[in-house]
């Protein structure tokens, strides 16, 4: 049996926990949350927020990238969120390869030449957190008036630290 089959089975069990009440479009605590797509950060649990709460945003380092930044000017022009969190986390898969190894064994593997891509890879925890902060602060689409933080979450523990 897939995954997908057991998801669907699972999604059943769900339905009966979910009720039908209908909640608004927009995140209940106007925050939209920056993180990793990483498998080990179950976010709405780690951060006490419930269906409804709050935009999570994921992809590979948690990084902000142009289309991060697309996401969170609909999230904040359409539906209102006026505070993100960058929340990147320890052990991370983005700070086990560089940009020119990844590219050289995308190029073996699948004979694809990926030369224009910046995969966003990083070695420092804290520094990666701080720049994508900054990215969001110089971003003309994020406006002043909206709070941005850092923060590091250790996958080990499930303990947050505050990044300024």
């Amino acid at each position: 049996m897939s995954y997908f089959k057991k998801f669907m089975e699972a999604n059943e069990a769900y339905v009966n926990l979910h009720g039908t009440a209908h909640l608004p479009l927009p995140p209940k605590t106007k925050v939209a949350i920056i993180t990793c797509m990483d498998s080990r950060l179950h976010v709405a649990q780690a951060l006490g927020l419930a269906l409804g709460d709050a935009h999570i945003l994921r992809n590979a380092g948690g990084r902000v990238t142009p289309d991060m930044i697309r996401s969170l000017t609909i999230s904040q022009q359409l539906l209102g969120t006026r505070e993100i969190v960058v929340l990147h986390h320890t052990d991370c898969g983005a700070q086990t390869f560089t940009n020119d190894s990844f590219k050289q064994q995308l190029k073996k593997d699948l004979a694809v030449d990926v030369s224009n891509y910046d995969f966003l890879p990083f070695k420092d925890l804290e520094e990666s957190v701080r720049e994508d902060v900054a990215i969001l602060k110089e971003s003309p689409l994020i406006p002043d008036d909206v709070m941005i933080s850092g923060a590091i979450y250790d996958v080990d523990t499930g303990r947050m630290l505050e990044i300024k």
